[in-house]
């Protein structure tokens, strides 16, 4: 009896051991799942901030003036964006001065 006492308490150890394994390796893949999704909202972010330069300039080269609000370059320049990601922060100085351009992402400080 005492025997198989000790192979049942084997027995449970062994599964202990695998749910532990188990448990990190699933820990591991959501951390690395995250940092590749942090990676792509990082790209997102630039390729946004590229955009908004590109139509500012583009503004600039053909009204001879830098846009005063990010709003007029969605109405004269196509630009679109996803509000519910992104803050974008747009100061203009002056008319001839190239805007300050800033994208951060909601949620995150």
């Amino acid at each position: 009896m005492l025997h198989r006492i000790k192979e049942a308490l084997r027995e449970r150890r062994g599964l202990a051991i695998t749910l532990c394994v188990f448990a990190l390796a699933l820990g591991l893949a959501l951390r690395a799942f995250g940092g590749v999704e942090e990676q792509h909202l990082s790209k997102q972010q630039e390729a946004l901030r590229q955009a908004v330069l590109r139509a500012a300039v583009a503004c600039y080269s053909v009204e001879g003036v830098y846009p005063a609000d990010v709003e007029y370059l969605q109405e004269h320049y196509g630009l679109h964006y996803d509000t519910g990601t992104f803050i974008l922060q747009y100061d203009a100085f002056a008319e001839n001065i190239l805007p300050e351009i800033r994208v951060l992402v909601r949620g995150v400080e």
